[in-house]
Order: structure tokens, then C-alpha cells, then sequence
């Protein structure tokens, strides 16, 4: 026989007894009027408690008819305006505001609020039986003030029933017409619960009823963890925590809203679209503890938020921006005076404006910085609450207030007076370098950072230095600055930079979002091609070439050859035709991604000549910037505009998403920061690395009602480099190697030691730089220039003596400047010595002589392709479920300098391209090798011998690990292997390349870490 503590009543009395004991009150069923959907004698008492006022009005001219006509108009305007905005705003009755609820305000400097506050009556009840068409019964229902607002479905998995079950019974039992249920009108959320997992929604709508997880989240993963005192459910967050009352009526007040937007249906027609917005658990999380933090922590710290795609960013963002601007501490003062959000996203703005006018009923609290800086030097200075801008707007402010104090008849030094913001970063990664981002600080640090600049210019003896002071400070961290950084994809920079101790102040990974359904795991199904070519020299000419370069010349000929493209454009265009374009209810689309501007040119030409000689009903869009010169015929050029048939840049992503179009084709756009539900394939003709592989592929993982998977057909890339890149950031970045301070002071010996410059010349040239406002003059540039020949004189002498010497010197410049670009954020440098170079080095590299690159190679007249074949190497998953661990390396001081590599004979190198792809062994076999000296490399014993012997005494070492290599992959290449085991000259080949190989890699590895 079963217990009584097994069932599921007792898993309703635990959470019942819960709330309960925080403010909550039962309330009886019988009260429950099921034609209205409320509990009319709650909602009377809590008016004529809070409001008597109010209430004797509306009884001196209704009598005896008040509560009737109350409850009539109150039913009424929930009909017309719906239950979310009359608990916030309340509901008009013969002329008369009547409030349902009261929340907190952001101060306390209402005490009336306060009063009715705590007045609020958050009711629960159990087994209500709330229909007049039959006789079914919610587990429990939370009400607020006598308006139901929240359901639960309760299941407990002792007895066999789980969340799935409860999903159902919302889907097949849960009546959406009925009025309880019906969208925007009474209750605003249900969630389904058992003792594990939390699914919640916003919208019944029978069987097509869409559920999204409620989960805190395991170890990286979807679910939840257990208790870590072992004394209650996985779920019991939802109830300690979420649904407290505190908790629940911020949730009303500040979180909960109803998005409008207009989209394009799958068949192409604009529909209006309502969806009522509930934060889930991690976006609840992040605001609340970032808000806690910004409380609590004194103003200037950062705050990094590593969110996955699918994270629902955007809203995050918009309930982040809100709750900071109307921030108050304990003494009613203001925490920040403004937000800044700054975002690339037009749909932010609008987003934002409309959620905080549900939130508050104002019009001017969010301003879109869509003009120009003028625009946004107005709105810092009148300290509008949020303001949205792009970085790039920040380096004009100063001369904008100028004018706009000349305007007023006022003197201004284009300074801001100090005021303390909150700087919201949407995309981190690309946000945190660069002296755009350091203008950004400069402006908002204010008269504060003048003053202290000018203290310390003192201080040092230098008056006249007070610029450079300046320049040095708005580098680090500002007392009045707090930053909240938002990246799914953060660089070692953006960790160190924005991170608390090297780590994201909150995450939500790959892994989890891919778990919940809120994205698409991309290599689920990933399919790679190679080429194998030979090319053979057409003239009789065989100059001496560089072998680099002339390598990619090579390559460049292969990729833009006719039959090239054309092969790989079938392949394409009849797996689409045959495979893609039925996938999505039949609106799949597909993106190819090209390694170049004129390749896209050439595909573009290539697919729609195939597609209208097989008469396939498919059309293409090409995306690229500029003109591209054609190849051929040099008076040719091609734009985007004219290759898609007059559709404009800006229309093009609305285009694309309509039936019309199916083939994207792109080189260097859309593959950042392009959502497109319907994007189902991607084919790839690109070598892709690190961030730029992730972001690229994540183009596929938006989910559609429709989407069961996606699918890549990459012809270039390494699966293992594509897993690499993505295990990095799957379940969380981790920073790897640090950055050594020390290295800025021998990057700035190794540059003094070639004698290009000397002390004299700095201080020459950053005197006239730094110069106060005052004391410039138009003479100044030629000045700057004046003090910057000199230098440049010397570096051509020494080109012409050391070239070599001269570009790894050039190179140092370049270190030099990445590197106190970085350090300068993270370490308060004192040193004026180092802002003073790296100002100096920032003007004398543009004006160094370019680097002789020497003769750009065209081979399209000598060599032509003899041999060719496209054959499929491998298809399936690629998984992210490994133990292998990729860290975010730190910035080092190696430089670009560019050696020039001997030349060979052009014949030869030929040659060696062919006996690399497909002669005796082709490609396939090729890769095999790679793999095993990739395998080999990461054996501990195999960096212990390499790092203590020579190459011959390795081999030996690696031998023996070699074999056991080919034992374990017999099955991969069976004809290799038994060459490999049958013939010793074969063996002994096959060694010593792979140990060479291998031992290198290691060696090259060592010197880099050293």
C-alpha cells in the first residue's frame, strides 16, 4: 500500500505550507465566481481597505449598486486591456482610478505605495473546480488581490506521473476559451512541476500549447542540481525562491510584459504577433543578482554575462537597462544618473521603449541615439534615464557640447560634469579594444578625470602634460563607470577586462541552451568533402618563385578555377534541391559562405547559370560590401545591388526571409549577428577558426516551430578545428595562459635598441600632441609630422641594410601597441613614459614606408588543372561531449613581421602542391596521418621526450606510440596499415616524416609558451 507522504497531495501541502509562511493566504474555492474568472469578495475588500476614499465616492453616487458596478467595470477593462496592465495601472470606474494591487517603488519616498504594498493579499488556492462546462480541477491557483494571475500542475514521479504529464494535461484538459485560461485576460503564466524540472507558458493553446523550461541549470547542463543540503526537491526554487511574495510582485511590476511585433509569416505576409513575456530562470537570475551588485558594490566595478545564443539577450538587456535607471539606495538617491546601452540592435530601442511604457506608463525614459553625436552630448547632459547608442559616436561628443554651450551663450571646455553611469555592452567581444572604447571612458569620466589628470601633471612637474595624464587615465578603470558586458563568445581580452577574478559574473552556456531546446546543436549533422587536384605548369617558362607565396597564388587559382566552382555548385544546388528545401513545412533555406568577395561573385554567377539550366525553382541573393574588380576583364566590376537585381543592402535580410528567396550567398556579412529562423543548411567553402567558426555556423541554431535539425557540408575545414572551437565556449570559457607584464618592458627595449627613435623624438613629438586646447594651432600638424621624419629616415636606412631586421622591428611596433592597448585596462600603469610611445608609435607606423611584398604571382596562364575530384570525407555528429579542455590564451608580444621565404623553381613547387593532394596518397590519406600526429602531440610522454631529447633520440620514443596508433585505427584505413605493417621501407618513410612532424609541433609550442 501506498504512503500518504508518496502522493501528490503531500508535494502540494509542502509547497501550500511554504507560502503560507511568507505572506500568503488560502483562499476558499467557494469564493471562486467561474463566469467572471475572480474572486469578486477579495477584490472588494482589498478596494474599499486601501482606496475608502475613493470608495465613499463611487457609493454616494452608485449606492447600493457600487460593488456590482465595481466588479463590472473592473471584468471589463481586464477584458480590454487585459489582467497585466490592471494589476499595474489599475481600471477606471464612473471616472474613478481604483488600484487591484500595489508594488514597490524604486524609493521610499511614498509612503502611501508602502501602506498598499502591504495591504497586497496573494491568495492561494488548491483543487479548484473552476468551470461551468465541466467539473475539472487545477492542482493550485495564485491569486493577487482576488485575480487569479499564476496555475500549477503539480506531478509527483513516485507515483509515476512526471512533468511531461502535467505538459499534457494543460494541452489536452486546460480549455483555452475558458476565460481563466484565455490569453491576456486572467491568469499570465502556468507552470507544470514535479520534483525534478519546471516547464512554464505564457499562452493554452491545446495540443500546440509550447512550453520553455523553468530550470536553474546543472552543472552546465539543462535540469536542475540537487539540494545541497540534501533537504528538499531539485524544484523547491521555484517556490522559496520565484514565487515568494516579494519576489512575485517585482515579477508583475517589472519583468512580466506583453511584446508586440510585426514579422513576416513563413509564406512571406506581415502578421501581428502578441506574446506575453515571462523571464526565465537565468534571465531572472542575472538581473537580480547584477542589480544586488550594483547596490551593494561601490560604482566602477565591471560585470561580465556570458550568454549563450538563445539566451533571450535582447529582453535581458531591456530588464537590466530598466532596473538600473530607476536604482535607488537606502537615502532615495539615485545609484546611476544614466544607462547607457550601447548595441548594434535596431530592435533594442523599440524593445525598450515599449516594455518600460508598460512598465511605467512614461514616454522619454529610453532615448535612441539615431542622429548624431550632437544628439547624444544633449542627452548626457540632461541625464536622460536609458540611452541607446553605438560606440562609435563617443569621439565627437567634446566639440558637440562646446557648441551646444556656444548656442546657449555659455564657455564650455567640452567636459561633462561628473556624473555616475551604468555602461550595459551588448557583444563585449568586439567592444573592449581600440581607443574608441577608451573615448567612450574619457567622455563620460568628466570633470573628475580632468581634474585628476591635471593634480598629477602637477604633481609629476609637468603642467603642460596634462593631456597625456588624461590619455593615461581614461585607459583604466573609472570611479563613476560600472560596465555590464554581455558575450556569448568572450576573448581572453574580454575576461580579463570585464570578468570578476578571470570568470563571467553570470553564465548561461552552449550547452545548456542546446539542452532546453532554445537552440540548435549545428554539428549534429556535419558533413565534410575534399579536394583532390593536380595541376600542371602550361609554359615553358619556370621562373624562380617565392614559396609562400606563390603556394597561395596556387591556391587562389584552384578556388576561383571554372571547374572548381562549378563542381562545388552542383553539389550544393542538388543537395538543396533534393535534401534542404522540403525540410521546414517546405520554407528551408540555405547560406553559402565563400572565402572571398570575388568567390561570392563567381558562385553567385555559377548558381543561377545551373539552377535556370535545370529549371529548378530557386532563387539566390549575394551579400558583399563595395565594388569588386573582376579577375578577367578589369573594366568589370560587380556590386551587391546590381548582382540582386536592384534590392538594397537594407532590404536584403527582409527579402531573403520571404518565399521568393532561398540561397544566400556571403563573403564577410551576415555571419554575425544574422537571426533567421528558417536558415536550415550552410555550406562551406571558407577556412574557419576559433570565435569567427562559432559565430559563422551558430547562423543555423535558431529554432522554428518547424525545425528539426540543421545540416553543414563544409569543403574546407578540420572537424577536430570546428570542435575545438566550439567545445571552447559549450560549457563556458575559462581563461588560459596570463599575460606577463614584463613583456611591455622588453617589447620598449627591443624597439630602443634599434636606434630608430630616441627620448628626444618622443618628447618632441607628444609635446606638440599633448599640447593644452589653448596653446594649438593649425601649425601643430606640421610639427607632429616634423618630429616623425627623422625616425622614419632611419627606419628606411635600416631597411635597406636589414630588411628582415626592419620588419620583425616594424612587427614589435604593432606588439607593442596590442599589448599596452590590453594591459592598460586591467593595470594602473604609472609609467608616462609608456603612454608617451605608445601615442608616439601610434603616429610613426602609418607613416613607415609598406613593406616590399614583392611580386604579386598570377599562374592562370601558367599552370592549368589536369586532374580534379570532390569526394565526401566524413558525415555525422560532431560531439561536444569530450573530455578535452580549450583555454582563452592571453595576448603575447609576438608581432606580424613577414620574412621572406626562399624562392624555389616554380616547377618544383608544383610538385610539391601535387605530391600533398592526391598523387601516390590522396587526400583522405593525408588526413589520416594528420590526425595521428595531431593524437600523438597531446601524449604527455611524447611532450616529456620531445622537451628533453633531440629529433633522432624522439623518433625512438615515438616509434612505439606510433604503432599503437595503427592498431587502434585499423578500421579507418586498412590499406595503410598493412603497407605500414608489411613494408619496413614504407615504415621507416612514414616514421620519420611523422616524428618530424610531430616533434616540431611540440618544439614550436614550447618556444611559444616560453
Amino acid at each position: 500500500m501506498m504512503s500518504a507522504y508518496t502522493k501528490e497531495l503531500s508535494f502540494e501541502t509542502v509547497i501550500e505550507s511554504c507560502l503560507l509562511g511568507d505572506d500568503y493566504q488560502t483562499v476558499d474555492k467557494r469564493g471562486y465566481d467561474k463566469e467572471k474568472a475572480i474572486f469578486p469578495k477579495i477584490v472588494l475588500d482589498f478596494i474599499k481597505t486601501t482606496q475608502p476614499k475613493e470608495w465613499a465616492r463611487l457609493e454616494a453616487l452608485l449606492g447600493e449598486n457600487t460593488e456590482d458596478q465595481v466588479i463590472y467595470d473592473l471584468c471589463k477593462w481586464m477584458e480590454q486591456n487585459g489582467s497585466l496592465a490592471t494589476l499595474r495601472h489599475g481600471f477606471k470606474c464612473y471616472g474613478r482610478l481604483l488600484h487591484v494591487a500595489y508594488f514597490k517603488a524604486a524609493h521610499t519616498m511614498n509612503p502611501e505605495l508602502e501602506m498598499g504594498f502591504a495591504a497586497n493579499i496573494l491568495g492561494i488556492t488548491r483543487q479548484l473546480q473552476y468551470s461551468i462546462q465541466n467539473t475539472n480541477s487545477l492542482d493550485m491557483l495564485l491569486s493577487l488581490n482576488g485575480i487569479p494571475f499564476i496555475t500549477l500542475e503539480l506531478k509527483n514521479p513516485m507515483t509515476r506521473q512526471t512533468v511531461e504529464d502535467a505538459k499534457t494535461q494543460y494541452q489536452n484538459d486546460r480549455d483555452p476559451r475558458e476565460l481563466l485560461f484565455e490569453f491576456k485576460k486572467r491568469t499570465l503564466v502556468h507552470f507544470a512541476v514535479d520534483t525534478e524540472q519546471v516547464y512554464m507558458t505564457t499562452r493554452l493553446a491545446g495540443t500546440a500549447t509550447y512550453f520553455l523550461p523553468f530550470n536553474k541549470g546543472d552543472n552546465g547542463g539543462a535540469g536542475n542540481p540537487v539540494d545541497a543540503q540534501g533537504r528538499t526537491y531539485r524544484t523547491a526554487y521555484l517556490w522559496e525562491e520565484v514565487l515568494q511574495k516579494e519576489s512575485l510582485l517585482d515579477l508583475i511590476a517589472r519583468f512580466i510584459h506583453l511584446q508586440v511585433e510585426e514579422k513576416l509569416s513563413d509564406e512571406g505576409r506581415k502578421i501581428r504577433k502578441e506574446s506575453m513575456i515571462f523571464p526565465r530562470y537565468h534571465q531572472l537570475q542575472a538581473v537580480r543578482k547584477l542589480v544586488r551588485a550594483a547596490l551593494n558594490d561601490r560604482v566602477g566595478n565591471n560585470f561580465l554575462i556570458e550568454h549563450s545564443a538563445g539566451s533571450g539577450k535582447s529582453n535581458t538587456i531591456a530588464w537590466l537597462a530598466h532596473r538600473l535607471a530607476s536604482l535607488h539606495h537606502t537615502d532615495n538617491t539615485k545609484v546611476f544618473d544614466s544607462v547607457i546601452v550601447i548595441t548594434d540592435r535596431v530592435v533594442l530601442d523599440k524593445q525598450l521603449q515599449d516594455n518600460i511604457y508598460q512598465f511605467e506608463h512614461k514616454r522619454g525614459v529610453v532615448e535612441k541615439i539615431d542622429e548624431n553625436s550632437r544628439q547624444l552630448a544633449e542627452a548626457l547632459e540632461n541625464s536622460v534615464p536609458i540611452i541607446i547608442t553605438t560606440l562609435q559616436k563617443f569621439p565627437f561628443v567634446s566639440q558637440q557640447l562646446v557648441k551646444l554651450a556656444e548656442e546657449r551663450g555659455e564657455q564650455s571646455s567640452g567636459v561633462l560634469t561628473t556624473k555616475r553611469f551604468a555602461v550595459i555592452i551588448d557583444e563585449a567581444h568586439s567592444s573592449q579594444s581600440g581607443e574608441t572604447s577608451t573615448d567612450l571612458k574619457e567622455v563620460l569620466g568628466g570633470d573628475k578625470l580632468v581634474e585628476e589628470a591635471r593634480k598629477r601633471a602637477e604633481d609629476e612637474g609637468e603642467d603642460n602634460m596634462e593631456r597625456m595624464y588624461r590619455s593615461m587615465a581614461k585607459r583604466g578603470k573609472q570611479s563613476n563607470l560600472s560596465f555590464f558586458a554581455f558575450t556569448a563568445t568572450p576573448k581572453h581580452k574580454t575576461l580579463k577586462v570585464f570578468g570578476t577574478n578571470n570568470e563571467p559574473f553570470h553564465k548561461y552556456t552552449m550547452r545548456q541552451a542546446i539542452e532546453e531546446n532554445f537552440i540548435i546543436d549545428v554539428l549534429k549533422n556535419y558533413t565534410t568533402y575534399a579536394t583532390y587536384y593536380k595541376l600542371v605548369q602550361a609554359s615553358e617558362n619556370d621562373p624562380l618563385v617565392e614559396r609562400k607565396k606563390a603556394a597561395k597564388a596556387l591556391a587562389r587559382f584552384l578556388r576561383l578555377h571554372p571547374h572548381n566552382i562549378a563542381q562545388k555548385t552542383e553539389i550544393m544546388v542538388e543537395h538543396f534541391n533534393t535534401a534542404t528545401r522540403h525540410k521546414i513545412g517546405g520554407h528551408a533555406k540555405a547560406m553559402v559562405v565563400t572565402g572571398s568577395r570575388l568567390e561570392a561573385v563567381r558562385y553567385k554567377q555559377s548558381f543561377d547559370s545551373y539552377i535556370k539550366s535545370n529549371g529548378y525553382k530557386i532563387k539566390s541573393l549575394v551579400a558583399f560590401s563595395g565594388i569588386v574588380n573582376d579577375d578577367k576583364l578589369r573594366q568589370l566590376t560587380y556590386t551587391e545591388e546590381g548582382m540582386n537585381n536592384g534590392i538594397r543592402d537594407k532590404e536584403l535580410p527582409e527579402k531573403f526571409a520571404t518565399p521568393e528567396y532561398h540561397v544566400l550567398l556571403v563573403a564577410e556579412k551576415y555571419q554575425t549577428g544574422f537571426d533567421q529562423p528558417l536558415l536550415h543548411t550552410m555550406y562551406v567553402d571558407k577556412r574557419l577558426s576559433g570565435i569567427q567558426a562559432v559565430q559563422t555556423l551558430s547562423r543555423l541554431n535558431r529554432t522554428h516551430p518547424l525545425k528539426e535539425e540543421t545540416f553543414i557540408l563544409d569543403f574546407v575545414n578540420d572537424p577536430e578545428e570546428i570542435q575545438a572551437a566550439f567545445k571552447t565556449y559549450y560549457e563556458g570559457a575559462e581563461i588560459g595562459d596570463e599575460v606577463d607584464p614584463a613583456h611591455l618592458y622588453r617589447l620598449q627595449a627591443d624597439l630602443e635598441f634599434a636606434d630608430i627613435y630616441t627620448k628626444e623624438d618622443i618628447d618632441r613629438f607628444c609635446s606638440i600632441y599633448f599640447k593644452p586646447k589653448q596653446k594649438q594651432s593649425v601649425a601643430d600638424h606640421e610639427a607632429m609630422n616634423a618630429a616623425l621624419d627623422l625616425p622614419v629616415s632611419r627606419f628606411i636606412t635600416y631597411q635597406k641594410a636589414k630588411e628582415e631586421e626592419a620588419e620583425l622591428w616594424r612587427s614589435n611596433i604593432t606588439a607593442f601597441r596590442n599589448l599596452y592597448g590590453f594591459l592598460s585596462q586591467i593595470i594602473p600603469y604609472q609609467d608616462s613614459d609608456l603612454e608617451k610611445l605608445y601615442i608616439f608609435l601610434r603616429y610613426l607606423s602609418p607613416k613607415l614606408p609598406k613593406r616590399n611584398t614583392g611580386v604579386a604571382y598570377n599562374f592562370d596562364d601558367a599552370v592549368r588543372l589536369e586532374y580534379y575530384r570532390l569526394q565526401k570525407i566524413s558525415e555525422g555528429s560532431i560531439s561536444l561531449n569530450i573530455s578535452n579542455r580549450y583555454l582563452l590564451d592571453g595576448p603575447t608580444e609576438v608581432g606580424t613581421g613577414v620574412l621572406n621565404e626562399p624562392e624555389v623553381a616554380f616547377s618544383k613547387l608544383v610538385d610539391i602542391v601535387n605530391e600533398r593532394f592526391g598523387t601516390d596518397f590522396n587526400q583522405a590519406d593525408q588526413y589520416f596521418f594528420d590526425q595521428l600526429v595531431e593524437t600523438a602531440v597531446l601524449d604527455a610522454s611524447i611532450i616529456k621526450a620531445a622537451e628533453v631529447n633531440p629529433e633522432d633520440k624522439f623518433e625512438l620514443v615515438f616509434q612505439n606510440l606510433l604503432q599503437n596508433l595503427f592498431m587502434e585505427r585499423i578500421d579507418q584505413n586498412e590499406d595503410i596499415f598493412a603497407r605500414y605493417m608489411n613494408d619496413a621501407s614504407f615504415q621507416k618513410i612514414v616514421t620519420n616524416w611523422l616524428a618530424s612532424q610531430a616533434y616540431q609541433k611540440i618544439k614550436t609550442k614550447i618556444l611559444q609558451s616560453e
